[in-house]
């Protein structure tokens, strides 16, 4: 897989591909064809012979919906077609080649129904949807139908995610050319159900020209990137990596245990001296220093050799917190901010700008987000908006995490398992990407792949897994991608 399979385009980004395409010499009418038939075979695929219901739109959903009718008729099927308003465009020329009857949308007979297309409206509507289309639409849940969506289900905002009054949930979704940031985001990735993305004759090489912003997060997108060890190697050439621990101990050991699972040649803690036990006994391979209060920091920040710290774990909210967080942003270091050093700004936003120097990360779920944000919107567009103004890479956590860079790039992750959601995750999340700064992977990219490495290391461990036990399942992982790197090679 290559980084441009990646890529998730908004709803205008896939209409110019289209555009494009048919000014190469493609028509349009090839790309609704290609694009029933995508769904037609899917469902053939999955599905034994049933009556299906196919729902059409006036628009180009709707017109690959004719398509879809024809084809599973074609094979076999009994398909009754209900439509909404006339079709226009491509969609008419498809709606010529359907032979049976068309019933309105409002006097669907629902006898003996086995299973619903969705190929109303799709990804462009951009208003609540009302009457028929949305009762046909609820009566087929209610009924428990497994329902296909082409493209989005209708209702769902395909760049956000978000539902406009109200979306169908899909067994199964079939797009087209890529995927949209709606398929990954939540709730529109519940809704969606399983995913498929097929081509359907639009040249890859108009990605250059559509410019997307947006990716799913995978190895591809940084694997490039991710640090290699070399033969003749050693820890000093794999990065020096600081934590700043405080009293709630358990939050830097396990960020600790993860940079180091993730490469970091050498770690050191600095925590306050009656916790200095604890953090030496549970990590004999980690070097640990007093730290009594800010005004020790120079001389802590002083070694040019730690060169990727961390700030937040444990650490408390108040004014010394924020001392210290000014402090290690001063140095102009890579550095993570999570946890209490965020929480340590809230209602400040502008006062954390003002300080961050260089390269920074900050590592925030919603709520730790809304204590330096009251911003609206989907979580793409307030992830990207808070990375631009702070000039920072914001890793907005959750189960549809999202990875946004000063220069408006983004990925959204969706390889988060559900039993991701126990305590101390986050504090291995934001050790993953301390461990990999310190060997120098950039920083976008190393929050990047800090978001997969956690949220599959967490598979690996699976259900019933807790924080302590994915650093020991980063190995493995690893050890996935450098022969995925060699074959590549």
């Amino acid at each position: 897989m290559r980084a441009g399979d990646l890529a998730l385009l908004t709803t205008a980004e896939m209409y110019a591909a289209d555009r494009l395409a048919m000014a190469g010499g493609v028509a349009g009418t090839t790309l609704m064809e290609a694009a029933g038939r995508a769904v037609a075979n899917a469902i053939l695929r999955r599905y034994g012979k049933r009556h299906a219901l196919v729902l059409c739109g006036p628009g180009n959903n709707g017109g690959d919906g004719y398509v879809i009718a024809r084809l599973l008729a074609a094979a076999g099927w009994p398909v009754t077609l209900a439509a909404l308003g006339t079709p226009k465009g491509d969609a008419a020329v498809m709606a010529r080649t359907w032979t049976g009857p068309v019933q309105p949308l409002d006097q669907i007979a629902w006898d003996g129904v086995g299973l619903v297309v969705d190929a109303l409206f799709g990804a462009g509507l951009s208003k609540p949807m009302e009457g028929a289309p949305r009762e046909a639409l609820e009566r087929a849940v209610a009924l428990g139908l497994p329902l296909v969506a082409v493209d989005v289900p209708s209702g769902l905002s395909g760049d956000t995610g978000d539902v406009l009054g109200y979306a169908p949930k899909a067994a199964l979704t079939v797009t087209f050319f890529r995927g949209k940031p709606g398929h990954l985001l939540l709730p529109g990735r519940d809704l969606c159900g399983d995913v498929i993305v097929s081509p359907i004759g639009i040249p890859d090489g108009l990605l250059d020209e559509i410019g997307p912003r947006c990716w799913r997060n995978a190895p591809a997108l940084w694997l490039d990137r991710l640090p290699r060890l070399r033969p003749g190697g050693h820890k000093y050439g794999r990065g020096h990596a600081l934590i700043l621990g405080g009293r709630m101990t358990g939050a830097g050991r396990l960020a600790a245990l993860a940079a180091r699972r993730a490469g970091a040649g050498l770690l050191s803690l600095a925590v306050p001296p009656d916790t200095v036990d604890i953090y030496a006994a549970d990590h004999p391979g980690s070097i640990v220093v007093d730290w009594p209060d800010v005004a020790a920091l120079p001389d802590i920040l002083r070694d040019p050799r730690r060169n990727a710290l961390l700030i937040g774990p444990g650490l408390g909210v108040g004014e010394e917190t924020r001392a210290a967080v000014a402090a290690v942003l001063a140095t102009g270091r890579p550095t993570v901010l999570d946890a209490d050093a965020i929480s340590a700004f809230a209602g400040d936003a502008q006062g954390l700008k003002a300080l961050i120097k260089g390269e920074c990360l900050l590592t925030p779920h919603e709520g730790e987000f809304a204590r330096l944000f009251d911003w609206q919107g989907d979580r793409l567009a307030r992830a990207r908006r808070a990375a631009a103004w702070l000039g920072a890479t914001i890793l907005l956590k959750g189960a549809d995490s999202v990875i946004a860079a000063p220069d408006g790039r983004a990925a959204i992750n969706n390889n988060a398992p559900p039993w991701l959601a126990t305590a101390g995750t986050g504090d291995v999340l934001a050790g993953l990407a301390l461990g990999l700064l310190a060997q120098g992977m950039p920083m976008t990219e190393a929050a990047a792949a800090a978001c997969w490495l956690h949220g599959a290391a967490a598979q690996a461990a699976g259900p019933g897994m807790i924080a302590e036990d994915i650093a020991p399942a980063i190995p493995g992982v690893l050890a996935r991608l450098e022969r995925i790197r060699r074959l590549g090679a």
